[in-house]
Order: structure tokens, then sequence, then C-alpha cells
């Protein structure tokens, strides 16, 4: 190559020297250095690097420097923490630096690419030399044989003398400035004389070192030798703690570089980890930093699962495990479809609301499933303490994350389905409002930044899709109600049930009491005895304890008869084994016992005073039969059947009506003075309340005050206001499927309700007449016999 000047950057170099085809990293954080470095990433990617003769001059001027340098060409760089720059190097070829060209903002030079001068070497004194090296080598191999295991193989393959003497330099464990020698040997047999006196030098150290420790192990006798061994491992044991933190602060670090996260988290980490490091072990306090480190690498911060946003699939999955729950699927569909057109869209927070065994919970499984996301589920019922949902203070003894990021962590994603199960069952008291701690959580716009009290530091809950479940409406605080999104899981008919447990409920208690398929049949006509006299719910929960019930007597006589009584005993089982259990109507009392439940049929006559009642109840709709008597007295007004504020309200409003209508209806002004009144609902033992049984007890009082018979074949519910209109009510669908299960052919509901009609199955609706009142005039015109 000729010689030739060029212009280039030049980054100065303290401690280190670069010799060609050396490979080496190094940091910079000067700002020269920087910028002489992005000059080079937008050119050629070539730097000149040359040693500083002083490590510790921060602005180095020409004298400060070697003049004889490296080309070197950049093969990686790497930004860490604090603005500084990992740089990976190879070198090319030796330089001069004649000058400085540029000193802001980056450092540049005159640089002269010199040639090496091979000299005028005989090739028998080149041969004799890389023998001599090698030779050397291999002495120093045997005096330090881990270096002979690293190194040697490699260079003892190498023929050529300058690449030797080059490697050699390289290879070895040398200081710079023994490098930076070998750097500015331009003639070969300089560079030999100088790499093989640096060879001649390490061994001689390595000999007398050697020498010294020979002598020294001689000198100590085996029981001091353990005296100082023992002391050596107890003062090492102190310095470290038990738990050895130093270890723990390595697996820490390892870990928090593979970890996900924002700069913030990871900042925390680092520190935590360095308070860690400069407390013993044994410490309460280093076990509280280290549990927390532990929480911090443990929780998903940038770790998201990928949904499967198939509508087909989800779809499919969701009419598999539920029959019927149109609606809830149908949302379900929308938030997919949702999702699938813009990439991301805001997780709504869904509520589902309906009474027990509905399968609200199973939903948000099957939800999980057909999204491909992961599943949590937190039970919020009887939680009283805001530290269970905002975790607590570091400060406290045994704090934890609240949880919420416990649930993350379980997860092991950002994005999983959490169920937030029982949520109407939140309460408060004096360590806090638990139903205000969850209003940030289900805030869609402020649940992006969560601050868990325990964790310290944002987490961004967006990408959970909540699903949150409940019994009542009226029992969940309104700023709460109003983040969620309602959608009501209503009862189910006797047909719907049928079809859960056939399709669903009796392959499940099979199989979780040990019968295979043929062994148990039920006949539609036991199916639907045992859903009528065995069961009366709104779900289907008490339905599958049934079942499995006849599922644990079916297993008892098969297994009776495939180990029949041996032979010689009283009783010798000569016919064959049963195969199978069929269970039939006939049989099903066998199995089961008496019926538990009928329902409240329609009476068999019109009577007077008598008015059949729609009511909702925990467990689904019900039926309630309304008495009222009329006897003489003092005008006195007695209600009894453990009747709720509400419902004596209502009484009394419905008295007031008819009071102010007792012209139209010819009752004597001086009659309310005469009589008295006493409403009586059945069952008086099981508490009543509830806005909705209004215009049944005034239909009930006017009837028995003028002794009209009431139509036994009519129900009704609503609430009755002093003028007489009719106010809506809710849990229509229940309350339905009670009179229809009643033998009710007509129901009086309110104009209002008329929406909500219009939302029921026709299944339901079928065989009814559903007339719709404004007013009690048309209560009265539709119940009372003409």
């Amino acid at each position: 190559m000729e010689d030739r000047t060029i212009i280039m950057p030049v980054i100065a170099l303290r401690g280190l020297a670069v010799l060609p085809q050396m490979i080496v990293h190094f940091d910079i954080s000067r700002s020269r250095s920087k910028a002489a470095l992005e000059r080079v990433m937008v050119s050629d990617q070539q730097v000149f690097l040359v040693a500083q003769r002083q490590s510790d001059v921060a602005d180095p001027s020409i004298e400060d420097l070697y003049h004889v340098g490296c080309v070197a060409k950049i093969k990686q760089l790497v930004k860490l923490p604090d603005g500084v720059v990992r740089v990976m190097v190879e070198g090319i070829k030796k330089a001069v630096l004649l000058g400085f060209d540029s000193v802001e903002p980056a450092l540049t030079g005159e640089i002269e690419i010199i040639q090496e001068d091979m000299g005028n070497v005989s090739p028998a004194a080149e041969e004799a030399m890389l023998r001599i090296v090698k030779e050397k080598l291999e002495e120093f191999g045997r005096e330090s044989p881990q270096i002979a295991k690293e190194l040697l193989p490699g260079l003892m393959l190498i023929e050529d003398l300058g690449d030797l003497l080059d490697q050699t330099a390289i290879q070895m464990p040398w200081d710079y400035t023994q490098r930076q020698e070998v750097l500015e040997s331009l003639d070969l047999e300089e560079r030999y004389e100088r790499v093989i006196r640096n060879l001649i030098s390490e061994l001689d150290i390595l000999r007398i070192k050697k020498q010294f420790q020979e002598k020294v192990r001689g000198a100590v006798s085996k029981n001091q030798k353990e005296y100082i061994l023992r002391e050596q491992l107890r003062i090492i044991r102190e310095e470290l703690g038990e738990d050895n933190p130093l270890s723990d602060s390595e697996e820490y670090e390892k870990k928090l570089k593979a970890l996900k996260a924002d700069k913030e988290v990871k900042e925390k980490i680092t520190k935590e980890i360095g308070r860690l490091k400069s407390m013993p072990g044994s410490s309460q306090e280093g076990n509280v930093i280290r549990t927390y480190i532990e929480t911090l690498l443990e929780l998903p911060w940038k770790k998201a699962s990928k949904d499967n946003n198939d509508i087909r699939h989800a779809e499919k999955i969701l009419n598999e495990d539920h029959y019927g729950l149109e609606k809830v699927k149908e949302r379900i569909l929308e938030h997919l479809a949702v999702r699938a057109l813009t990439d991301k869209g805001i997780s709504p927070i869904l509520c589902l609301v309906g009474p027990p065994g509905t399968g609200k919970t199973s939903i948000a499984r099957s939800m999980a499933r057909a999204l491909n996301k992961k599943y949590v589920r937190i039970s919020l019922g009887g939680v009283r303490d805001e530290a269970e949902i905002r975790g607590h203070r570091r400060t406290y003894v045994g704090a934890m994350p609240g949880r919420l990021v416990d649930g993350l962590r379980q997860a092991g994603v950002s994005n999983p389905l959490m169920l937030l199960d029982e949520i109407d069952k939140v309460s408060s008291d004096y360590k806090g409002d638990t139903s205000s701690a969850l209003l940030e959580v289900l805030d869609g716009e402020q649940n992006v930044k969560f601050r868990d009290h325990y964790v310290e530091l944002p987490i961004d809950l967006s990408e959970v899709l909540f699903i949150a479940t409940a019994n009542s409406l009226q029992d969940i605080q309104r700023p709460l109600l109003d983040r969620m999104e309602i959608i009501e899981v209503s009862s189910y008919t006797e047909n719907e049930k049928a079809h859960i447990a056939r399709e669903h409920l009796i392959a499940k208690q099979m199989e979780k009491n040990g019968l295979k398929e043929g062994q148990l049949s039920i006949s539609d006509h036991a199916l639907e005895r045992l859903i009528r006299g065995y069961t009366r719910e709104a779900g289907v929960r008490n339905l599958e304890r049934k079942l499995g019930e006849i599922c644990r007597k079916a297993a008892r006589e098969l297994y009776r008869d495939e180990f029949p009584q041996k032979k010689g005993s009283k009783k010798s089982s000569e016919k064959p084994s049963k195969k199978s259990v069929k269970v039939t109507e006939n049989n099903l009392e066998k199995l089961l016992g008496k019926e538990k439940y009928n329902y409240d049929l329609i009476n068999e006559s019109d009577e007077v005073g008598i008015v059949r009642g729609l009511a909702w109840t925990s467990v689904g709709g019900d039926t309630l039969q309304i008495e009222v008597n009329i006897m003489p007295g003092k005008g006195e007004f007695q209600l009894t059947g453990q009747l709720g504020d509400v419902m004596k309200e209502s009484a009394q409003a419905g008295i007031s009506y008819i009071r102010s209508v007792s012209e139209q209806y010819q009752i004597d002004k001086e009659f309310f003075k005469e009589y008295d009144i006493h409403i009586h609902i059945p069952e008086g033992a099981v508490p009543k309340d509830g806005p909705s049984a209004g215009i049944t007890m005034a239909t009930a009082m006017l009837s028995a005050i003028t002794k009209r018979k009431v139509r036994k074949d009519v129900a009704m519910t609503g609430e009755i206001t002093l003028r007489g209109r009719v106010l809506p009510i809710g849990g229509l669908k229940e309350k339905i499927l009670a009179a229809k299960n009643a033998g009710i052919k007509t129901i009086c509901i309110p104009k209002k309700n008329e929406p909500d009609v219009a939302e029921i199955a026709q299944e339901i609706k079928r065989g009814l007449e559903l007339v719709f009142v404004e007013n009690m005039g048309q209560v009265l015109e539709t119940a009372l016999v003409k």
C-alpha cells in the first residue's frame, strides 16, 4: 500500500491501544469523541484510534497522545444509560498522527497511513524467529495452564511471523503500553525483539510468583491453613450475609437486562438493587427490598399476548359453552369487530348482572378462551380493605401489592381478561372505601397510569379486558355503575334449562362421577319434572347438583352390579350385570325423594279481595297472593306478612287513591271510619319489599271494599301513585315466567315497560295476554269481573 495522508475523525483512548486485526469493545463518554463517532457513522465508518500517554487527562492535546495509532472500522454501537456509548471496533492498519485539523465539536486530525517494513530478514532467520516465539509461548503455557488452554491452540497454528507477533500482542494479557510498543515497531526485527522481551519478562514474573507461592505453602502447616481458611470464610459470611445478597443482586441485574419495561421502571429497579448491595442480607430491610425487586421483575410491563380476533372462532366457542344468552354473545362479537377494525380499541368494562347460577362467571371464562387471553378471577365478595385493591404501602410490615397487580403477575401478560366477581358485594369500613378504589381501575381514561401503593410506579391497565359480575344493580354505587356497560343475564326458561342440561350439565356430571357414555339416560319427561319439582331458581346451579346426585346413585348401582355377590352367599347374582341406568318420570322420585317445590297455581274460582301479584327475587320470579279482609272497626289500616317500608308506603298510596275515587265506585263516605282494612301477603315468615306491588294491593282493597270479584287468571305488577298512575318496574322476564308457570292467562304490565317486553323471547310470551296499563282504571277494568 502506498503512503498517503488523509483527514479523518480521531478518538483518544485511555488505557487502551488498538492493533490491526484486533477486535475490542470500549466505552465513550467525552463529547468530542461522541461527535467524532456521529461523523464517522454517516460516512465510511472508519476512525483513527490513538492512545493517551496519561489516562487521567480529560482534554488531551497532541503532546498528550502517542503519534502512532490504528485506523479502525466501527462494527457495533450500543447506547448505555447516562449518555455512555459502547463501541466495538476492528483494527485495520497503522497510521501516524501528524497534527490536529479541527478540535470542535469533533476531534479530527491529519493522518498518514504507513507501510510496514519487512526489513532484510532472510527466510531462514524468519523461520528461526517464528520457532523461538512459539517455544516461548509453550513455556508460558506450562507456567500458566489456564492461558495455555484459551490462547495457545490458535497462536500455534499461525505460520506467518508478522501475524504471530501481532496476535501474540493482542491475545496476551499485557498492559496497553506494551501493546503500544509493538504498534510503534514498524520494522519486523524490532517488533520481534519487543514481543520476545515482553514474553521473557512475563515468564520471569510467573516463575518468581510460583516460587513465592511454594515457599508460603510450605511454611504454613495444616492446622494453620485450616484456621486461616475458616477465618476467611467467617469474614466473608459476615460481609455478605447469610443469604448472599451479592449473588441475588447479580441475578436481579441479569433479569433486569432481559426485562421489557420503560426507562422509569428500570431506573427504579436499578436503584433498589444498589440499596440491596449496600446492606447485609440478614437485615429485615434487605428482605423487604428483595421482595419488592422480585415483584417488579415479575410484573408484565410490556409483555402482551396476541389476541385471537377471529369472530367466527369466538362465536363457535361461545355457542359451544353456552346455550342462549344472545345479548351477551352479540356484545362480545361487537367488541371483537371493533378491535379488528381499529387494531387496538379501548377495552370496555362490561358488567354482567343477573341471578346466581345463570353462568356469568363461566361466560367470562369462555370469553378468555375465545379471545385467546389469559384468565384471572378476582373475587370481591366481602372485600372491606381499600388496600386489597390499591396495595399496602411498603412502610407497613407484611406489605403486599393489591389484588389487581397480583392478578397481572399471575397472568404474566399486560392484557389478560380480568374477572371482578361479585362487584356488588364490596363494602366499606374504617379501612377505606373499596368501591371508590375501584373507580380509577374501571375508568378507561384513568387506568392508563394506575398507581398501586406497593409498586409505587404507574401501571397501564388500559389493555386489560375487565368483566364484572353482580347479582343486583341496587347494591352497586352509582359512580361505579356509571363506569360500566351493563349487560343483563336474565333467568332461564324451563326449555332453556332443559337444553343446558342436555348439552352441558349431564355430560359434565357423568364425567365427574366416572360414568361413561351410554351408562346413564334421562328421559325428557323426567328432566322436565326434575326442573319443575326439584329446583326453583333463576340459574342452573341446583339443577346441576340434582343431576350430580342422580349420577352418584347411578354409579353406585352400576358398581354394585359389576361386582355381584359370590356364589354360596344367601343371594347369588345369576342374572347378567346391568349395563346402564335409565331415569324416567316413574323412578325419579325413588332417586331424589318427594318433590320439594310446586308452583302456586291459579285459584279454582274468582274471589273477592284476593289478587295475584308478581315479584322478583334473587333466585328468579315468583307469584304472591295478596289478601284483603274488611271488618267492622274504627277505620284502622293493618299490614302483615313482613312487608318492607316501600310496600307499606305503596299500600298507603293505594288506599289514598281508593278514597279519592270512592264516589266513582259508590263507596259510602263513612266506610273508612267504620271498617278496618287488613292486608296480608303470604308467606308470613318471608320478608318482602319492593316497588312493584302497588297496583296489586290497590286492586285487592277495592275488590274487598266493593265486594266485586277478581278474575282468577289475572296477575299484575306495577307501582301506583296517589293519582292512580302506574309506574314501571324491573325484573319483567322473571315475573312473566313465574306467571306462566302458575297458569296465569292475562298479565297487567305498566305501559312504560312495553320496550322491555319487546326484548323478551316469543317462547316466554306465547299463550299469554299482556295488557299494558297506564292508570288504575285500566287495571281494574281488566282484573275485576264484570
